[in-house]
């Protein structure tokens, strides 16, 4: 079992307060200071300063979190296997495009076996990355940027990132300049998506922003955004198996730069999820990136 302690460390280095992570624990404050003197002289080190009243950790904090974080996922995947439980169980998350439009032949092969179930969380990058720092996923399938600092990953498959439009509208099946493309109204997911974040930085290269478009409209759901496009309300940029999925819709690139971008299998750092990888993914894709 991790040490308490550790654990109240993970806790505060979460909330980064000293009286919130009282209050969630249900400890005092000085309770709370006392376990972090202890890990400093366990470790020989400083986990927090503070500047101007405002708490930070220092790199042996970055680095221990890590490895709790490591040692907490340990502990609960030795206490799965110790219960010898008739049922395997895979927590996996997945963001929107690939949960909704890429993996359904690897949940049906999963499920197929009968002594195998699964849970699965679709959502945004941002938060699949704090279920995998929070113990609550085995793994996530994600398409956005990540700290590599703080998480692992293994390569699933690299997709295109390209435009789509009604199949009438202007754009459809042509390249387009930067300038004609502010023109139109952006229809983009939310902030702390994957898909923003790639739009984003696509025109951050151009020196521009969402800002600069006529209209915005941001919806979460890409079903929604689907259904506002090939209706004519605005355009959108998706990767192109969600492109394909829909015969009212037309795909343009912007100024001959087609976009690549990597669907990867992320993992807290100093964890091994080799096996469950194998499990839902199959072998071969960890062959593959062995090599």
């Amino acid at each position: 079992m991790i040490d308490y302690r550790l654990n109240t460390f993970l806790v505060l280095c979460d909330c980064m307060n000293y009286r919130k992570a009282a209050e969630i624990l249900h400890i005092t404050q000085p309770a709370i200071t006392q376990q972090i003197h202890f890990l400093e002289r366990k470790y020989d080190c400083k986990l927090f300063t503070y500047d101007n009243r405002r708490l930070y950790k220092t790199d042996a904090a970055r680095t221990l979190e890590q490895y709790a974080r490591a040692a907490k996922y340990h502990d609960q995947n030795l206490r799965e296997k110790l219960a010898e439980s008739a049922v395997y169980e895979l927590k996996i998350g997945a963001t929107k495009t690939i949960g909704d439009y890429v993996l359904q032949d690897h949940i049906y092969r999963y499920l197929d076996r009968q002594d195998h179930t699964l849970s699965l969380v679709i959502d945004n990058t941002e938060h699949l990355l704090y279920l995998l720092e929070e113990n609550k996923l085995d793994f996530a399938v994600i398409e956005g940027f990540f700290d590599k600092e703080r998480f692992d990953s293994m390569l699933f498959r690299r997709e295109p990132f390209v435009g789509i439009c009604h199949k009438a509208h202007p754009f459809a099946n042509r390249e387009v300049t930067i300038e004609e493309l502010f023109q139109e109204t952006i229809i983009h997911r939310e902030d702390g998506s994957g898909t923003r974040a790639i739009l984003e930085q696509e025109l951050t290269a151009y020196n521009e922003s969402l800002e600069r478009f006529k209209h915005h409209i941001s919806i979460s759901s890409f079903k929604v955004i689907v259904d506002l496009v090939k209706n004519g309300y605005g355009i959108s940029f998706v990767y192109e198996v969600l492109a394909d999925s829909d015969p009212f819709l037309a795909k343009f690139i912007l100024q001959q730069k087609p976009i690549m971008r990597e669907f990867n299998i992320v993992y807290l750092k100093h964890t091994d999820p080799q096996e469950k990888i194998a499990r839902f993914f199959g072998k071969d894709l960890l062959l593959t990136n062995s090599q």
